[in-house]
């Protein structure tokens, strides 16, 4: 038996590693040349201390109180010298990956599909060299070096991990670097480099109801979260708590992978969305920001875990309606991106 354990790296990467069973995630993580902060490997000094998001373990009873108190150990901190996983975890390493002396990982893939989803969203397919795929945590993003550039732009995976062929939504700027090699420049066949995966923007383990907000290419990694859901309910997992997206884009012919999330609502009997549509021209039903259809129905009272991943002002937009209305949700993870800056996350 093996866990397969995330960490995650306060610089944003983030390594996977394997775990024996009976295995500590210290002695694994050296074992791959993962060098986790420690001294005294004995639960005594507290050097390894880090934090456990999600996943099941035993701690043990040989560390002492000064190296992790029973406060600490009820709000999930661990010491990795004495954590012995019997799921698989992620956990949160307080220091950066270059002082473990370990690097974001890099993979090559070759172009797949090119399409253009509307006038402002581009799909693209990358088969992965490695037949296993890449793991990552369903949210998270990984750079995509540009052809022809010393440069690279940033895109969240919609795709689920484990998957041969990695997708993403790409917002088309024009002028864009990305945009102009894809709409110009690149075919099927060539060569791609991409490094990560990186970012704290992934689900986590559900145990309240979910509210997600996606503005534009925002979408993508609502839709790799969704498809672990499926895959998830196939495996016999029975979580029911309800899942609601709220998507929102400008106009109507922004609204792309409509059809996606109409397979999720048949497929996850918790899961339904909304769409939403900025232009006052439009006839959709639903015209406005997301903030004016975030219904007491799927605010649940603030017992909820909200997800947001969309261009600066609306994250903007949507905490300070939270701020006006007085919802403190259990739990908000948020990702911007800036379409106009190197590393870019559109």
């Amino acid at each position: 038996m093996s866990y397969t354990i995330a960490l995650n790296f306060e610089d944003g990467v983030t390594r996977f590693i394997g775990c024996k069973e009976g295995e500590t995630v210290l002695d694994a993580a050296y074992r791959q040349k993962v060098n986790l902060p420690m001294d005294c490997s004995d639960g005594v000094c507290g050097t390894c201390k880090g934090h456990c998001e999600q996943g099941d373990f035993d701690l043990g009873d040989e560390y002492i109180d000064e190296a992790l108190s029973d406060e600490e150990a009820a709000e999930g901190q661990v010491l990795t010298c004495q954590m012995v996983p019997s799921s698989d975890c992620v956990i949160q390493i307080p220091v950066a990956s270059t002082l473990c002396k370990t690097q974001v990982g890099k993979v090559e893939g070759t172009v797949a599909v090119v399409e253009q989803l509307s006038e402002d969203s581009i799909e693209l397919g990358v088969d992965l060299d490695d037949e296993a795929g890449l793991v990552f945590l369903p949210g998270q993003y990984i750079h995509i070096d540009v052809p022809g550039t010393e440069v690279h732009r940033s895109y969240s995976f919609s795709s689920k991990p484990g998957e041969k062929r990695a997708t993403f939504l790409i917002r088309n700027i024009p002028g864009g670097v990305m945009s102009g090699y894809l709409t110009e420049r690149c075919a099927a066949g060539e060569r791609l480099t991409l490094t990560g995966p990186m970012g704290s923007f992934y689900l986590r383990e559900i145990t309240r109801p979910v509210l997600m907000l996606a503005g534009g290419t925002g979408l993508a990694p609502f839709l790799s979260m969704l498809e672990l859901l499926v895959q998830k309910k196939a495996e016999g997992d029975t979580q029911e708590q309800p899942i609601h997206l709220i998507y929102g884009v400008n106009k109507d012919d922004h609204l792309v992978k409509v059809d996606a999330l109409e397979h999720f609502a048949k497929e996850l009997p918790n899961f339904t969305y909304s769409t939403v549509v900025v232009d006052e021209a439009s006839e959709h039903p639903r015209k406005g920001y997301v903030t004016h259809h975030m219904d007491a129905e799927v605010l649940h009272d603030g017992d909820i875990d909200v997800y947001l991943c969309g261009p600066p002002p609306m994250v903007d937009a949507v905490l300070k309606h939270f701020d006006a209305e007085g919802i403190v949700p259990q739990s908000f993870h948020y990702e911007k991106f800036t379409p106009n800056e190197a590393g870019s996350k559109s």
